[in-house]
């Protein structure tokens, strides 16, 4: 397989479809459903062969970015770049970012092999085969896509009408099928000759790129004037957000493949699960003889075809079938498994609400690029936390208007900045941090520091964080 081919790892969704264990502030992609790797790591690892890949492209939100370089640095990955865009977009503006990049970097005939990372994939004789035949096609200069062999009626994907053969293992495109209702779905399935649209592609810098500006000139003008005035930030190409936010709103396939005269379509037979919903993960899970699938502490009577994950209780589940339920420390979720529900409209329906919007914001344990921290207990006027900083990490230099602080350490030692005074807390001691103190928490040993953080105050918000230092880039 001649040639650099560059991996994109599209990493900068939502995935609002798999809420409650995916949210805003950290979304499925970094989560783990199998084994110990995230379905991020999982894409990382199926492009690590050098012989066959360069170093790795990651377009992410900048929400996300030490998510990205941290996750790739503990299975050992170094991107060649991390992408930030500094608003939500969707799919053609993001891998018309890359393009812009590796054509700049890399030239026009150096192949883009662009991977959402959010599927699970099984790797084996029949992917490689694919993705050799996909590249083949992008060389004679067309824009390939992966369509996946439907094993049964699917609405929650859209489907590709393939045409004749062209060259070897690949077939034009008749058309694109957006995400059809059961009737339809039944009938492409009987009448054969449809696949499911994978949202994987393999094309050259230089045939998008004509193709783009051709079809989506608004993307194309914009995504290269963000890539040419973006900064650089250590591993990180922040995007100027000048450019990129004025960029459509669309998908790749509205923007390019649905009018493109080029798209082929590499028929795919390797095992593939887009992990857009619970159903999806209970289809690519390992289950029981009585078809569950559990990830968390859980037991089952009397129960079949089902699907639990719970990342603090014990869930008991008794005399029911069919059905998911997902427990949270600080919500759980119970629905039937084989009917996914329109996750968008319940989000919608949580956001409205005062009471409710954080559920879909954060996790119990939010992560921060220094560590983590989770609410123990609120009331009026205090709120009890326990915060993990990593060795080496430093939090910002920061103060707060209408709170004052205790910091406990629990394990570890603390370096404490305090009005520009530096004090050493260790095991068992604790220090007090007034309202309005310019403070600092900082973890110079070799394992986690932890920490019991009391607030004492009229407003407790995160928002109530004034940032005058920061080594992660939020000041």
């Amino acid at each position: 397989m001649a040639g650099l081919i560059v991996p994109v790892i599209l990493a900068g969704g939502q995935g609002t479809r798999l809420w409650p264990a995916s949210r805003f502030k950290r979304p499925k992609q970094f989560l783990s459903f199998q084994g110990e790797s995230s379905l991020y790591q999982d894409t990382l690892l199926r492009v690590e062969d050098s012989s066959i890949y360069g170093p790795p492209v990651v377009v992410t939100n900048s929400e996300y970015w030490f998510f990205a370089a941290e996750q790739a640095a503990e299975i050992g990955v170094t991107p060649g770049a991390i992408l930030l865009e500094p608003v939500l977009r969707n799919t053609a503006a993001a891998i018309a970012a890359a393009k812009a990049y590796v054509h700049r970097q890399f030239g026009a005939e150096t192949l883009l092999h662009v991977l959402p990372s959010d599927h699970a994939v099984i790797v084996d004789d029949a992917y490689w085969s694919a993705v050799e035949q996909a590249a083949y096609a992008a060389r004679c200069g067309y824009l390939a896509t992966f369509g996946i062999e439907p094993s049964f009626v699917e609405t929650g994907y859209g489907y590709i009408k393939a045409g004749v053969g062209i060259g070897e293992g690949f077939r034009s495109v008749e058309r694109f099928i957006e995400k059809p209702d059961v009737e339809a779905a039944g009938r492409m399935i009987d009448e054969g000759g449809f696949l499911w649209n994978s949202g994987m592609f393999m094309f050259s810098a230089g045939v998008f790129s004509s193709e783009c500006a051709r079809l989506a000139p608004q993307v194309h003008a914009l995504t290269e004037q963000a890539v040419a005035e973006a900064e650089m930030d250590g591993e990180c190409v922040r995007l100027a957000p000048v450019h990129f936010a004025r960029a459509p709103n669309i998908s790749v396939d509205v923007a390019i493949f649905e009018k493109t005269d080029k798209a082929v379509v590499v028929t795919a037979g390797f095992g593939w699960f887009d992990m857009g919903n619970w159903a999806s993960v209970w289809s690519a899970g390992n289950k029981d003889a009585e078809g569950n699938f559990v990830m968390g502490g859980a037991t089952l009577n009397d129960a079949s075809q089902s699907l639990v994950v719970s990342d603090h209780a014990h869930v008991v589940v008794d005399g029911l079938d069919d059905v998911a339920v997902i427990a949270y420390a600080d919500v759980v979720y119970v629905s039937r498994l084989s009917q996914p529900r329109r996750m968008n409209v319940l989000i919608e329906q949580l956001r409205a609400q005062p009471s409710t919007v954080g559920l879909t914001e954060r996790h119990r344990t939010v992560q921060r690029p220094w560590g983590n921290f989770a609410s123990l207990l609120e009331g009026e006027r205090f709120q009890v936390k326990r915060l993990f900083v990593r060795p080496g990490r430093r939090l910002s230099l920061q103060k707060h208007h209408h709170r004052a602080e205790y910091w406990v350490v629990v394990r570890g030692t603390a370096e404490v900045t305090v009005d520009g005074a530096v004090v050493t807390v260790r095991e068992g001691q604790s220090i007090h941090l007034p309202a309005g103190s310019v403070h600092r928490l900082g973890n110079p040993g070799r394992i986690d520091l932890e920490v019991v953080e009391v607030q004492i105050g009229s407003y407790l918000g995160e928002d109530d964080i004034v940032r005058l230092e920061d080594e992660f880039g939020r000041v």
